[in-house]
């Protein structure tokens, strides 16, 4: 009796463990979400059909990209939080998730509990642009003026705590001097009002501003990231002109529900660091300014918690509280 009794037992236990080991390497058996939490156009879902294709080719299944875009990102990022663990349902997940906690009180997730990174994905750097009118011809000239004419000097960007805003508060708290922030719904309005002279200042990415640049209609003073970008060598980074230490990039990676399977991560991880390094996708993102990263999850997640901190650092330095 009691050998039979510890037999049905242990049988038990082998099929608990076996169960999700089997779904595992089982995966994927339908068609794979990737959720960009941003508008149709923007660089996250242009980075994500970009991959799509050739990620879908390596699972042998559909991806299919889904925008649900809202709330500075939070509704795309609510949704995958609260997705099954099994795989299906990604994150496009952009640099607001380190931003977020600092910027709202009501976040509905938590970066570092509900998520489970699988790789950093792609840097695209920035650009800080000014309007002709202005004279400023390098970022020394820029915060000159603004250390003259404090509160003056509009910056615009796509929205409050977005990559526009506090890539251009970062600048200014490293500098210590005053912009009068001017927030727009979204990069087409904030890039609008920048080249009809409506603000003066603008950091963005460089996807959006460097066509500007090369008509004349707006002045580059800097790159925002570590090192120059390959389509504009001739700019030099912001650190180079005078700001040393800083740096702030539009960063894309792709993160799963927290709990997803170990064996899961694993098989997506490789799949799409294959399709980052493969030379067709690097070169089609270098044309765009953009950098192919592939990171470890483990990196990835590292990454994200220090870009918290940073951010949360930076607003609390000007003075910004959670909304």
């Amino acid at each position: 009796m009691h050998r039979t009794l510890a037999c049905a037992v242990l049988g038990l236990i082998e099929l608990t463990f076996a169960a999700p080991l089997s779904f595992a390497q089982n995966y994927p058996a339908r068609p794979v979400r990737i959720i960009v939490p941003n508008a149709p156009g923007s660089s996250g879902d242009i980075v994500a059909r970009v991959l799509a294709p050739r990620l879908s080719e390596r699972l042998g299944q559909p991806v299919v990209v889904e925008n649900r875009a809202g709330a500075g990102t939070m509704i795309g990022g609510e949704v995958v939080a609260k997705a099954a663990p099994d795989g299906y349902t990604l994150l496009m997940g952009f640099g607001t998730l380190a931003i977020n906690p600092a910027m709202y009180k009501k976040v509905p997730y938590d970066a570092a509990r509900d998520f489970t990174p699988i790789t950093y994905a792609v840097s695209i750097p920035g650009l800080v642009c000014v309007h002709p009118s202005l004279p400023a011809r390098s970022i020394k000239e820029l915060v000159a003026l603004a250390r003259a004419r404090p509160d003056q000097i509009a910056y615009g960007s796509s929205g409050q705590g977005t990559y526009s805003h506090v890539s251009t508060l970062l600048l200014a708290t490293m500098t210590d001097v005053r912009m009068l922030h001017i927030p727009y719904k979204g990069t087409g309005p904030a890039a609008t009002a920048l080249l009809a002279g409506e603000s003066s200042v603008q950091t963005s990415n460089i996807l959006s501003m460097l066509p500007h640049v090369r008509s004349g209609r707006l002045r580059a003073l800097g790159v925002t990231s570590a090192k120059r970008t390959e389509v504009a060598p001739e700019l030099p980074t912001v650190d180079e002109a005078g700001v040393r230490g800083y740096e702030s990039v539009q960063w894309l990676g792709f993160l799963a529900p927290a709990k997803t399977a170990r064996e899961i991560i694993v098989r997506l991880h490789t799949d799409v660091v294959a399709v980052l390094r493969s030379a067709e996708i690097k070169q089609r993102l270098a044309n765009d300014g953009a950098e192919a990263v592939g990171s470890t999850p483990e990196e990835f997640g590292a990454y994200i918690k220090s870009e918290t901190v940073k951010w949360a650092r930076v607003l609390k330095a000007a003075g910004i509280e959670p909304e």
